[in-house]
């Protein structure tokens, strides 16, 4: 790798900035600052910290337009969606600013009454966190917020593709008050940087987001020094629309997790399981409506769909595309492309592909595109068959007004998390990860906290 980051644009290809990777020494020299700073950090009473968090979620409250802009720069995501990222990225500072002051120990009744046992938490340590690049905000302080309020210092290597986010995030930490060391940033490749996080003693607990196969080294490589490690790793969501569903409801909501941020979400739904005696209205109401999203720069006034990232993830969209219509899926809308290689932009045009098949690409692995494949289904044990058929478990959505159907679905997928009638239930307040390959542990809620605490039990004798 250069000694610069050149982040470019993805809608236009024209360079936004170029920035400084940091040197092996640097980013060591950073982990010891973080770990140096443990120590004083962890004793700064839990209201200090929840009020220095508020602090910083005013601050980027205030600079929303500012940070929303340079993530729609760096990311191509619609302004619009960057404006409400950059609000779940403060509604994580703002849940945690809180559970600050709920880090609670307990007391247990002892086997004999000359004893007193005493049970009670402390921050893990240094907190290394490795970020993505569809959601540069909200992903970071999802990780930092928790990592800050249960005293531990946070060292966090954003994405190559949109680092710009991530700096000035932390920026504003530091000047709502967090200390230099106690929150920094370091840039490079995450090859270099996630081993140099790995192997350095000083470093506790890695967190972080991304591929099932770069998290599997992580922990590979964790597993000498045992760190503690959080993990959220890839999805293949399956929608199941039952029989009984609400049509246009469910459209709808397909609509909001299939094309937000192009699709190139975690938890966008990959799969369309629908029923067959629904599946023409469906597909038909799905595809007028994909069809009708404004594609464009995210800049400009109206986009709703923004570029694919990069040159390798647009070849994946159109090969797997490719490859269903090859295998007989039919294109209800899209399968449209605008794409210049030298100037380095590329956008793939909503597509809906129905008659798809089990033995396509497009159903065995994640596409991270606006591309909403249809496949049919007779009874629910099949729907559910097709859906827990890959090694991921993130997340999940069905549609039924049957209470039946809707707990028979919910007992038997095997996801992390799962919306019934609900194409967005991800929130600061509820605990997000997956099962099978999909990650270890859970951010967010009252689960999100407990990771970057250590329990610790006194038994005390002869009172």
């Amino acid at each position: 790798m250069s000694d610069v980051i050149i982040v470019k644009n993805p809608a236009t290809g024209q360079v936004v900035q170029e920035v400084k990777v940091n040197s092996e020494e640097e980013i060591v020299q950073a982990i010891k600052r973080g770990h140096d700073s443990f120590k004083k950090w962890s004793k700064v009473n839990a209201h200090e910290r929840s009020r220095l968090l508020y602090n910083w979620s005013r601050m980027i409250q205030e600079h929303k337009e500012e940070i929303a802009k340079i993530m729609t720069l760096e990311n191509g995501k619609p302004l619009a969606e960057s404006r409400a990222e950059v609000d779940y990225a403060t509604s994580y500072i703002d849940w945690y600013a809180e559970e600050a002051k709920r880090i609670y120990g307990r007391t247990i009744p002892a086997s004999t009454e000359t004893k007193r046992i005493i049970v009670s938490k402390q921050p893990i340590g240094l907190v290394a966190a490795i970020t993505p690049w569809n959601f540069p905000a909200a992903m970071m302080t999802r990780k930092a917020a928790p990592a800050l309020a249960a005293g531990c210092p946070f060292i966090v290597k954003p994405a190559v593709e949109t680092p710009l986010t991530t700096m000035r995030l932390v920026e504003l930490a530091h000047e709502a008050g967090i200390p230099t060391d106690v929150i920094q940033y370091v840039n490079g490749s995450g090859s270099v940087v996630g081993r140099i996080f790995t192997k350095n003693e000083y470093i506790r607990k890695i967190t972080f987001t991304g591929s099932t196969p770069i998290g599997k080294q992580l922990i590979r490589e964790s597993a000498d020094t045992v760190k503690h490690v959080t993990m959220e790793l890839g999805g293949h969501a399956p929608l199941i629309v039952a029989e009984d569903a609400d049509i246009d409801f469910a459209v709808k909501q397909t609509m909001a997790t299939k094309f937000r941020n192009a699709g190139q979400t975690c938890v966008c739904a990959n799969r369309l399981i629908v029923h067959e005696n629904v599946a023409e209205a469906f597909s038909k109401k799905l595809a007028e409506e994909a069809s009708q999203l404004k594609v464009g720069n995210g800049l400009d006034e109206g986009t709703q769909i923004g570029p694919i990232i990069n040159e390798s993830s647009f070849n994946k969209v159109v090969e797997h595309i490719n490859d269903a219509v090859n295998k007989g899926a039919t294109v209800l809308a899209g399968n449209r492309f605008e794409a210049d290689k030298e100037q380095g932009y590329f956008f793939v045009y909503p597509t809906v592909l129905a008659n798809v098949t089990t033995d396509m690409i497009i159903m065995q692995e994640e596409t991270f595109g606006p591309v909403a494949p249809i496949i049919t289904f007779k009874t629910l044990e099949e729907a559910v068959e097709i859906a827990n058929s890959t090694p991921y478990g993130l997340a999940a959505y069905f549609f039924t007004n049957n209470y039946k159907t809707g707990i028979y679905l919910h007992e038997n997928l095997d996801f992390g998390i799962i919306g019934w009638n609900d194409g967005a239930p991800s929130g600061a307040h509820i605990p997000f990860g997956g099962m099978k390959e999909s990650g270890l542990g859970r951010e967010g809620g009252l689960e999100g906290i407990e990771p970057y605490l250590e329990t610790k039990y006194l038994s005390i004798g002869n009172v």
